[in-house]
């Protein structure tokens, strides 16, 4: 397998996909995220090449040849974490929510984490409590070491209908002390909880993504900070091994390809779903292509998939109408719409959730 610059690929451990954006001498390239625009340095055995990624295929053993842009002219003194990447575009204090599986995918429960991926180190106070309750479900405190997750403790999902709030409050921690103190109040409400799905720093994995503060320091410099290349933040950024193996970590069962290799589409004509479907009346066709654009949407929004098309044809429209009528009634989707496209004409409705 060969990469060079512009290579289109997908990161096997978390499903992510971008290209590459720059070749490093130490046999490690940058990648540079399509959802987010974060450049991250990856080895490229942990690469696959997008038009050549089969699910369980075993890789051939990467190359890097040179591309179109220059490389870098020194070595970054880049460190070898327990991390899958380092980050060049720090997002604060964040909390994040894992979802953690049954044996058959479905959600049983969230992981609360808090991420601090400033230079900071933070001291916090959090209080976690459900609408129907006069005491907190959990409260705890602490301090957080910059570059570092904890976690603080789980809830059920059916406890998602029970109007979450977290107080949380955090201080800049240095040798003189507590700095200003900074509060913040989530009220988590099912539909944008759902639509918040994204891997968080530090984690590597796809989490629920609240930012709390994006910086706790008075001294702030952003826009300097923003400027800053490759080499420039692995400089005065660099740690010791030693200190990046204390790290927090945590890992899923979660298979991280799966929303990769999720399809933003789905055929609902009959003999796309069942070939051998001629024989069955009108009102069974119906019913078993409601049953599979339920199932369908229902795994979209598991995934947090942010858009779907729903192909259903155009016929005299019962379908169309029948898929409509639930759209309108899931509390999940942001909205959707039957317009021509020119991938489907007429028969398909776009679903933004």
């Amino acid at each position: 397998m060969i990469f060079s610059i512009g290579t289109r690929v997908l990161l096997k451990n978390t499903g992510d996909k971008g290209s590459i954006d720059q070749l490093l001498d130490n046999d490690m390239v940058v990648v540079k995220l399509d959802e987010s625009g974060m450049l991250i340095p990856v080895f490229p055995d942990d690469l696959e090449r997008l038009e050549e990624y089969t699910p369980g295929k075993v890789p051939v053993k990467a190359k890097v040849v040179p591309g179109k842009k220059e490389q870098l002219p020194e070595k970054p003194e880049i460190p070898t974490p327990n991390l899958q990447y380092t980050i060049l575009r720090r997002m604060g204090v964040q909390l994040g929510f894992e979802p953690l599986k049954h044996k058959d995918g479905s959600t049983r429960a969230y992981a609360i984490h808090l991420i601090n991926d400033t230079r900071t180190d933070t001291v916090f106070n959090i209080q976690l409590a459900f609408a129907d309750e006069e005491e907190y479900f959990l409260e705890t405190n602490g301090s957080l070491l910059a570059m570092s997750t904890q976690l603080l403790g789980e809830f059920t999902f059916d406890r998602l209908n029970d109007s979450p709030r977290i107080e949380v409050d955090c201080w800049e921690a240095s040798t003189s002390g507590k700095g200003e103190k900074h509060s913040k109040t989530i009220r988590i409400k099912a539909k944008q909880f759902f639509k918040k799905l994204k891997d968080a720093p530090l984690l590597n994995i796809p989490v629920h993504h609240y930012i709390l503060f994006d910086d706790l320091s008075v001294n702030k410099d952003r826009e300097a900070e923003a400027e800053e290349d490759l080499r420039n933040y692995t400089r005065r950024n660099k740690r010791t091994s030693e200190r990046l193996n204390d790290l927090y970590t945590y890992s899923t069962a979660a298979d991280p390809g799966e929303r990769a290799r999720f399809s933003t589409e789905i055929d609902l004509h009959i003999e796309k779903l069942f070939p051998n479907a001629g024989k069955m009346s009108n009102g069974e066709k119906l019913r078993l292509q409601l049953d599979a654009f339920d199932n369908y949407l229902d795994e979209a929004i598991r995934l947090g998939v942010p858009k779907v098309f729903i192909i259903h044809g155009v016929g005299k429209g019962r379908l169309r109408n029948e898929i409509a009528s639930r759209l309108v009634q899931n509390s999940y989707v942001d909205s959707f719409k039957n317009e021509y496209h020119h991938a489907y004409g007429w028969g398909a409705t776009e679903v933004l959730l």
